[in-house]
This record gives structure tokens, C-alpha cells and sequence, in this order.
């Protein structure tokens, strides 16, 4: 009896600087350590059947992370994740699991969109940064470029608004397209802001997916 397990899961602290094949291994490692029955593909080079929903950029950390894991045997959720923390690391802990329909689509094809929260570290005033965003919203168009493609950012921006706290504390939320091929990156939303990405602590709060 087999069965397809959905984990979500934060990342975070020194986790942030690692990238998504090196996660790929770190879960596989950790699955491992628990005894937990992980499916490998077939043929000369076996590979966990483990897929992380969508990449997470380097120095981001994340509330909402998700990955599917096809295991060889039905498992209870909550035995998965009790088996799962004392394999993995501090800076990852496992939120959910639920038990997912095997002959549901991958996982990546599902993810429609992610919000973010973005921490300033620099003083803005809160009337100019709303002004901007208020601009960027308006904009038909906002032409960028990445790797030395020319792309339109605007209609992959959902959703963007300031948020100013009690203490006088300014941040950003954002919903961005996540599909593939259609991907709308926090850092940039932040460049054509006029804010230096470095000086901004970025996490993702959560992938949105198709019902």
C-alpha cells in the first residue's frame, strides 16, 4: 500500500543560504534517519520520489514551504511527523502533514502565487513608500530585466501593500505569481521600488495552490 504525503514546513536561520538541490538531499537524509519508506524512480541512477513545490531563493527564509514524498508503505500522518522531528535540522520544522490523492497533478504544476513579507532595515518614510507603491500598482507595464531577457514585472505582482506597525516600523506584504515560467521575484518588486534588496529580510509566508 502505497501513499503520497504532503509536508508543509518553515526554513529558516543558517538554512536560508541553502539551495534547492542541496534541501532536495537534506530531506532525503532526514526521511532516511526516521525509517521512513521513501519510492525510488527506476533505472541506473534511483531517485527519491520527493518534490519541493517551488525553489525558494538564497537568504529567504520561509513559513510555508511544501514538498510531496511518495512512500512505499500508508503511514499516519502524525507518525510521519513525529518520526520527522528528530531527523531534521532545528531551523526546519515540520507544520503539517496530509495524506494527498495519489493521481493528483505534481505538485509544481498546482502553485499559483506566494506572499511574502519584506522587513526593511533601512528608515523609509512610510507617505513616500506607499506613494511609490501606489505608482507601481497604477503602471500598465513595468518592463524589467533578468539574465538578459526583457520581461513585463507588473502583471506578475498580485498584490503589494505597506504595512506601518505601532512602533513606527514600515514593511511590505506581496502575493506574486508563482506558475512556471511566470514568476514574480520579491527582490525585484524591491529594485523597482528603489530599495536596495540587501538591506530587506525577505520570508515567504505561504504558496498559494490550485484548489
Amino acid at each position: 500500500m502505497t501513499m503520497r504525503a504532503r509536508i508543509t514546513f518553515t526554513k529558516q536561520g543558517p538554512l536560508r543560504y541553502t539551495g534547492h538541490l542541496d534541501l532536495h538531499r537534506l530531506w532525503e537524509r532526514a526521511m532516511r534517519r526516521a525509517e521512513l519508506p521513501i519510492t525510488y524512480s527506476q533505472g541506473f541512477h534511483p531517485q527519491p520520489k520527493i518534490s519541493l513545490a517551488a525553489a525558494l531563493p538564497l537568504g529567504f527564509s520561509s513559513r510555508g514551504e511544501v514538498l510531496d514524498v511518495r512512500l512505499n508503505d500508508d503511514i499516519p500522518v502524525e507518525e510521519i511527523a513525529t518520526r520527522l522531528k528528530d531527523s531534521l535540522p532545528p531551523d526546519i520544522q515540520v507544520l503539517k502533514v496530509e495524506s494527498v490523492d495519489e493521481r493528483a497533478p505534481a505538485l509544481q504544476t498546482q502553485v499559483l502565487s506566494a506572499t511574502y513579507e519584506a522587513r526593511l532595515s533601512e528608515p523609509i518614510d512610510p507617505s513616500e513608500l506607499t506613494r511609490r507603491v501606489e505608482e507601481m500598482m497604477k503602471a500598465e507595464t513595468l518592463p524589467r530585466e533578468r539574465r538578459g531577457k526583457f520581461y513585463d514585472l507588473r502583471p506578475l505582482i498580485e498584490m503589494l501593500s505597506v504595512i506601518t506597525e505601532a512602533n513606527g516600523k514600515v514593511w511590505l506584504r506581496m502575493v506574486l505569481a508563482a506558475r512556471e515560467g511566470a514568476t514574480g521575484r520579491p527582490e525585484e518588486v524591491l529594485t523597482a521600488l528603489g530599495i536596495e534588496p540587501d538591506t530587506v529580510r525577505v520570508e515567504r509566508t505561504r504558496l498559494i495552490f490550485q484548489d
